[in-house]
């Protein structure tokens, strides 16, 4: 657009007039300019760089794990899409329900099932917050999913490609298809500042257990 607009006031300069009506041919053009090049899915209609399709469903991702991160849970979310829409969500409910298996990854496999009516979800790809782990690797492979889409990868527990691949196992009868990296960014960055809140509130506690310690010490 930029390039467009000196190009249109080079050709005035050139031709050595100033005209109104010249001014208005200009924004017009420049008006179709930006509606054809929003049409196209070059630019939103904010005028900023358009949300690719796995950004969209990784920041649903993202609004799941929040749902995590106000229950004290590590922020963990995730959607499963089948022909473009959303059919289950999911986020990391572990210690609100007590229960091992209550992974983001399991609850909205889920909730997928029910919604197709079926254990086999092919034809659907699921975009979370953090590498599965070997249980959710495990279970996706069974679910025979088509792709999984991370934000994050999970060093220390990670079986999509970290310490193992259980979703691509040649010896297995289903691979899962894996795309790494879409908004890591953003998603470590949500770990990483819950980890750090989490320490500094465990600090705290401890001082105050020492404290209270303390107090009841000096009364004896």
């Amino acid at each position: 657009m930029a390039q467009f607009g000196r190009a249109l006031r080079s050709g005035r300069r050139g031709r050595g007039f100033e005209s109104r009506r010249f001014d208005c041919v200009e924004e017009s053009l420049k008006t179709l300019c930006v509606q054809a090049f929003f049409v196209l899915g070059i630019i939103d209609r904010t005028g900023g760089e358009q949300v690719t399709e796995q950004e969209k469903f990784m920041k649903e991702a993202i609004r799941q794990a929040k749902k995590a991160e106000a229950l004290d849970e590590v922020p963990i979310g995730c959607v499963i899409v089948y022909e473009g829409k959303i059919i289950a969500r999911g986020y990391n409910r572990r210690n609100t329900d007590k229960n091992t298996l209550s992974h983001a990854e399991l609850n909205a496999i889920r909730k997928a099932s029910r919604k197709l009516g079926d254990w086999r979800l092919e034809g659907c790809t699921m975009y979370v917050t953090l590498e599965p782990c070997q249980m959710c690797s495990g279970a996706l492979v069974q679910s025979r999913i088509d792709e999984v889409v991370i934000g994050c990868m999970n060093a220390k527990a990670g079986c999509a490609g970290s310490v193992m691949n259980l979703l691509q196992v040649e010896g297995f009868n289903h691979q899962v298809k894996i795309t790494q990296g879409v908004l890591e960014e953003e998603c470590s960055t949500m770990l990483s500042d819950f980890f750090k809140r989490l320490r500094e509130k465990k600090k705290q506690e401890k001082a105050a257990r020492k404290l209270e310690q303390e107090r009841l010490e000096a009364k004896e």
